[in-house]
C-alpha cells in the first residue's frame, strides 16, 4: 500500500472525514433555526470536501488513531491507496452534485437542516468506508451508513409508508451487516489482528469465515440477491437521496467492499464464485424486473441493482479494473437519470411513466441529460457503461457466467429503452393520477445544471476502454495484466445494444399494450423478493425460533438447573455427615483428651511425688522387660 503519513496529509485525510461529519452534527443540533442556512451550509461543505478528495487523491495520506492499542490492527486507520483515491473523488463529486440538486429541489418550507445534517453525515459515512484500512474503523462507518440512510428514507416520517420503507431498508441491511461482526471475529482469530490487507492469509478456517461474512454484508448493502427488496421501498426517500444512495454511496459500497477484499474472495476460489454468481444472476433477475416497472423511480432502482452486480461480478472474476470502471461510470449514469426523474416529479407530481409522456420534450435541457444517460445506461457505444461491462466480462472464463452477464447486459438496454420510448414520446396532455399532488411546472435551472455535468461524465467516461486510459487505471489500482476486451467484442456488446434498444423503442411505439402486459405480469412486484421481507414469513420464523427457544433451550437451561440444584443438595450432606462429623469428631477427642490431662493435676507436693515414683517403676520394667 503505497502512501504517506505526513503531519499534513493525514490532516487532509482527517478533514476530509471529519469536515461534513462534524458540519451535519452541527446543523442537526441546531434544529430548525438553520433551516435558512443549511443548502448553503452544505454546498460549501461539499465543494470543500471535493476539493480534499482531489488533494488525498494525489498524496495518498494515511490516518490513524488509537483505539484498541493491544490488537494489532485495532486502531481506526484510514489510508488512501489507489481504489480509494478514484472512490474518494467519486463520492465527493457526487456528493456535491446531489446535494446543489437537493437545495434546488427540496421545498422552502421543508426541515432543510435535518434533512442536510443527514445528508452531510451519510457521506461522511462513505468516505470514511472507502478509506477505511481496518475493521474497527469500517465497522463504524459502515453502522453510521445504515443509521442515516434510514433517517433519509423515511426523511417525510409523517406520511404513510415512509417510515416503514425506512425501517425495512435499515432492518434488511443491519441483519447482513452482521456478517461484518463475523468477519472482524474471524480476522482477529485467523490473522491476530484486524488489518483488512491482512485477511488473505489467515488461517484455513477463519479465512474462509471471514470470506463469508464480508460476502453477506456486502450482497446486503447492495441489494444483490437475495436481498434486493429493500430497495423498492427505499424509493419512498426524497430524489436527492435517492441520487446519492443508488450512484456513489450506500448501494455501491457492497461492490466496493468486495473489489476491496478480492484478495481473499480469490483466497478462498468458494467465495470468487459465489460472488461472480450472486453478481450476474442479480443483474439478470433485477434487470428483468426493471423491464417491467410503470414507476419510474422503481425501474431506476431495479436497474442500479442490477447494474451493482456487474461491479460483484467483477469482484468473483478478479476484473478489478473493469469493477472499478463500472462503479465510476454507474455512478455518473445513475445520478444523472434520479435527478431528471426527481426534477420530473417536482414538475409534473408523478413518477409514473404514463405520466411523464413527453416529459424529455417539454424541458428540453433535462430531457437532453436523461436522454444521454439512458444511451449511456443501455449501453451504446461510445458511451461509459459500454464500454466498462465489456471490461468486466473480459475477465469472465465459464461460457454460462458469460452467457448469463450479456443477457444481463442486453437487458440495459430494453430498460433503458422503455424509458426513452416515453420521456421522448409526444407529450399526452395534462393528465395525473389522483394519488400524486398536482407538480410545480417549474424545474430549476440548478437541477438541469447538475443533470447535464453527470450525463458529460456519463458520456466521457466510455474512454475507460481506450488502452491508453484502461492500462494507466490498472496501474493504478496495482492490477496491471487483467485482461481487457478484444475489438470484436466490443463490436458485439455494442451491437446487441443498439439493436435491442432499437427494437424496444420501436416495438412500445407500435404496440403501446406490450407495456401495459410487463407491467401486469409478476416481475412488476420484483418477482415476490418483497415476500421475503414481509411480516408473514418474519412472524413464522419468530414462531420456529419461539418453539425452538421453549422446547430446546428452556427445557436445557432447566436441566442443567435442575442438575445444578440436585448437587448442591448432595454437597450439603456431604459436608453436614461427613466434613462437619469430622471436625466434630476431632473436637471432642481433644476435650477428653484435655480433661484426662487435667486430672493429675491436684496442686498436692506429695501426690506429684508418688507419681513420678510411679513413672520411674514403670520406666525400670520397661528396661527389665526389655532387656
Amino acid at each position: 500500500m503505497s502512501g504517506t503519513s505526513t503531519a499534513g496529509g493525514a490532516a487532509v485525510l482527517a478533514v476530509l472525514v471529519g469536515l461534513p461529519a462534524l458540519a451535519g452534527v452541527a446543523l442537526l443540533l441546531t434544529g430548525r433555526r438553520a433551516d435558512r442556512i443549511a443548502g448553503p451550509l452544505a454546498v460549501l461543505t461539499t465543494t470543500a470536501a471535493f476539493a480534499l478528495a482531489a488533494v488525498a487523491a494525489g498524496d495518498r495520506p494515511q490516518l490513524s488513531v488509537p483505539f484498541l492499542g493491544v490488537v494489532p490492527g485495532g486502531d481506526l486507520r484510514l489510508s488512501v491507496d489507489g481504489l480509494s483515491a478514484v472512490l474518494v473523488v467519486l463520492v465527493a463529486a457526487v456528493g456535491l452534485l446531489t446535494t446543489v440538486f437537493a437545495a434546488a429541489d427540496l421545498p422552502a418550507d421543508a426541515a432543510r437542516a435535518r434533512f442536510f445534517g443527514y445528508f452531510l453525515l451519510f457521506i461522511a459515512a462513505m468516505l470514511t468506508t472507502v478509506t477505511a484500512a481496518t475493521m474497527p474503523v469500517l465497522l463504524v462507518a459502515w453502522e453510521l451508513m445504515g443509521a442515516t440512510s434510514y433517517a433519509l428514507i423515511g426523511y417525510r416520517w409523517q406520511e404513510p409508508g415512509r417510515l416503514s420503507a425506512g425501517t425495512t431498508a435499515f432492518l434488511t441491511t443491519r441483519a447482513a451487516d452482521l456478517g461484518l461482526y463475523v468477519a472482524a471475529g474471524a480476522a482477529l482469530a485467523g490473522t491476530g489482528g484486524l488489518v483488512l490487507a491482512d485477511l488473505p492469509a489467515a488461517d484455513g478456517g477463519w479465512r474462509d469465515l471471514a470470506a463469508a461474512g464480508l460476502l453477506v454484508a456486502a450482497l446486503g448493502k447492495s441489494a444483490q440477491l437475495p436481498l434486493s427488496a429493500w430497495l423498492s421501498g427505499a424509493m419512498q426517500g426524497p430524489s436527492p437521496v435517492s441520487a446519492l444512495l443508488h450512484s456513489a454511496t450506500m448501494v455501491a459500497a457492497g461492490g466496493y467492499l468486495l473489489l476491496r477484499v478480492q484478495p481473499l474472495l480469490a483466497a478462498t476460489g468458494w467465495a470468487a464464485a459465489a460472488a461472480a454468481w450472486a453478481g450476474a444472476l442479480t443483474a439478470l433477475v433485477l434487470g428483468a424486473v426493471a423491464v417491467a416497472q410503470r414507476d419510474l423511480k422503481q425501474l431506476l432502482a431495479a436497474s442500479t441493482a442490477a447494474q451493482i452486480g456487474f461491479v460483484v461480478l467483477a469482484a468473483g472474476v478478479g476484473a478489478v479494473s473493469g469493477g472499478t470502471a463500472q462503479l465510476v461510470a454507474h455512478a455518473a449514469v445513475k445520478a444523472a437519470l434520479f435527478v431528471a426523474a426527481g426534477a420530473w416529479l417536482t414538475a409534473y407530481g408523478t413518477k409514473q411513466l404514463a405520466g411523464l409522456r413527453g416529459a424529455a420534450r417539454r424541458h428540453r435541457g433535462l430531457g437532453a441529460a436523461a436522454t444521454v444517460a439512458a444511451l449511456a445506461l443501455a449501453g451504446v457505444p461510445p458511451l461509459s457503461l459500454w464500454a466498462t461491462k465489456d471490461e468486466v466480462l473480459a475477465g469472465v472464463d465459464g461460457a454460462a457466467l458469460r452467457v448469463v452477464g450479456l443477457a444481463a447486459a442486453v437487458l440495459s438496454a430494453v430498460y433503458a429503452g422503455r424509458v426513452l420510448a416515453v420521456v421522448l414520446a409526444r407529450p399526452a396532455g395534462e393528465e395525473f393520477f389522483d394519488e400524486e399532488e398536482r407538480g410545480t411546472r417549474r424545474i430549476p435551472p440548478a437541477s438541469t445544471g447538475v443533470a447535464a455535468v453527470l450525463a458529460v461524465f456519463a458520456a466521457g467516461l466510455g474512454v475507460l476502454a481506450v488502452p491508453a486510459v484502461a492500462e494507466p487505471l490498472k496501474a493504478l489500482l496495482g492490477v496491471v495484466g487483467e485482461s481487457s476486451p478484444t475489438v470484436g467484442e466490443l463490436v458485439l456488446s455494442g451491437g446487441l445494444a443498439a439493436g435491442a434498444l432499437t427494437g424496444t423503442v420501436a416495438l412500445l411505439h407500435r404496440l403501446p399494450e406490450v407495456a401495459g402486459a410487463l407491467e401486469r405480469s409478476p416481475l412488476a412486484g420484483w418477482v415476490g423478493l418483497g415476500r421475503l421481507l414481509s411480516p408473514r414469513p418474519a412472524m413464522a420464523l419468530a414462531r420456529v425460533l419461539a418453539t425452538l427457544d421453549d422446547r430446546v433451550l428452556d427445557r436445557a437451561v432447566e436441566g442443567v438447573g435442575a442438575a445444578a440444584r440436585r448437587t448442591a443438595a448432595a454437597a450439603a450432606r456431604v459436608d453436614g455427615s461427613v466434613v462437619d462429623g469430622a471436625v466434630r469428631a476431632t473436637a471432642e477427642a481433644l476435650r477428653r483428651a484435655g480433661a484426662a490431662a487435667r486430672r493429675p493435676q491436684t496442686g498436692l507436693l506429695h501426690q506429684y511425688y508418688a507419681q513420678a515414683a510411679a513413672g520411674l517403676g514403670v520406666l525400670l520394667v520397661l528396661l527389665l522387660v526389655v532387656r
